[in-house]
């Protein structure tokens, strides 16, 4: 496939994981009896539409840049009885929650269709040490421990165990190992990486001197670690926004949907093959649907998660002044909060475009 043959399938990747966000809400606003007036793929003039027999109007748009989901009072006091701000508070948060828990569950769908493919896994079980390694004793490791948690991080995947002992302050770490079907804790362990030379060779390495590598298979392995590897995405944004905000990272180094194109057409003209190039990419989309559930519950405004934020706030506040509070004050301020974010992604955008042009 072509370069520009990726583009169109990022594009097309991109309009599902923001039509099933959208699909999330109107399912979860017709079930909880609120009215949608417009269902929405797409942005900008209008191609096609339809009224349904609920009054929604369903509509495709000439840009597959976005879509909504357009409720009766959402952003304003309504007299409808239907309306999103006059349904009851369990109601509404179940409604905005929905858009983000349907990109969660597509990405786990992903993940668990392409692990279905592979023969096994690889635990991060201890099988041997290397030959003087200093970690294993009584009293420190031994073979045959399940590494469970560094420095407060659980730990899925082999991946995860040199991750989380790089990602620390010093040369000590807090290791919870599962030995015998009881969890360990060596608490501020010295580990660090030791030069090991090969005995045939005498090439000299730099490793921790252990080797993970208990292999599990069938339908449960599958299933555990598909879900594993959903919640080791949900964390790598988490870390990716605690590097922002310590300064690890800097905001030139986000990447918007033009990037994100351009890495998903990248991925795809690297890989060797034609199929291999479509399963690298379909796990890239899971990543991707996972990180926009975590960011768009982030409780800022415009974001699903500041409507939450703002409906406990409105909520104690009406028990607290006996009243009812006007939605256009949320309105006003997710407006601004609009501003802000589209502004911050013209700024990624730039630096995206940028960024491909500078090669």
């Amino acid at each position: 496939m072509s370069t520009v043959l990726y583009i169109l399938l990022a594009v097309l990747i991109f309009g599902i994981l923001i039509g099933i966000h959208e699909w999330g809400h109107f399912v979860a606003a017709r079930a909880c009896g609120v009215r949608v007036r417009e269902f929405a793929l797409g942005m900008g003039p209008l191609l096609w539409h339809r009224e349904d027999k609920h009054g929604t109007q369903l509509s495709l748009r000439a840009l597959p840049i976005g879509g909504y989901c357009a409720m009766e009072g959402e952003d304003e006091a309504s007299d409808d009885p239907a309306a999103f701000t006059n349904a009851a508070p369990w109601r509404r948060l179940l409604i905005l929650v929905a858009g983000a828990a349907m990109n969660f569950l597509l990405g786990l769908a992903v993940i668990l269709a392409l692990f279905t493919q592979m023969d096994a896994f690889v635990a991060p079980t201890i099988t041997e040490f290397a030959a003087g390694c200093p970690y294993e004793g009584a009293d420190a490791l031994q073979v045959g421990d399940t590494f469970w948690r560094i420095n407060g991080q659980r730990i899925y995947t082999t991946g995860d165990v040199t991750t989380y002992l790089a990602r620390r302050s010093g040369d000590t770490s807090d290791i919870t190992v599962v030995r015998d079907g009881k969890k360990l804790t060596l608490e501020d362990y010295p580990m660090v990486p030791v030069e090991y030379a090969d005995p045939e060779t005498g090439e000299v390495t730099v490793r921790y001197g252990f080797t993970l590598g208990v292999r599990e298979s069938g339908p449960g392995a599958w299933l555990k670690y598909s879900w594993y590897g959903a919640m080791d995405f949900v964390r790598m944004v988490w870390l990716g926004l605690e590097d922002l905000i310590t300064g690890a990272a800097g905001i030139q180094q986000m990447t918007g949907v033009v990037g994100i194109v351009d890495l998903i057409a990248d991925v795809g003209t690297q890989s060797d093959t034609t199929r291999d190039a479509l399963l690298n990419i379909a796990y890239l989309t899971a990543f991707i649907a996972i990180n926009l559930a975590v960011m768009n519950l982030l409780p800022l405004p415009a974001l699903d998660g500041g409507r939450i934020l703002f409906l406990f706030v409105t909520w104690a506040a009406e028990r607290l002044l006996r009243r009812k509070i006007d939605g256009k004050y949320e309105g006003y301020v997710h407006a601004a909060g609009l501003v802000a974010l589209l502004g911050l992604m013209a700024f990624v955008m730039y630096n995206d475009i940028a960024r491909i042009i500078a090669g």
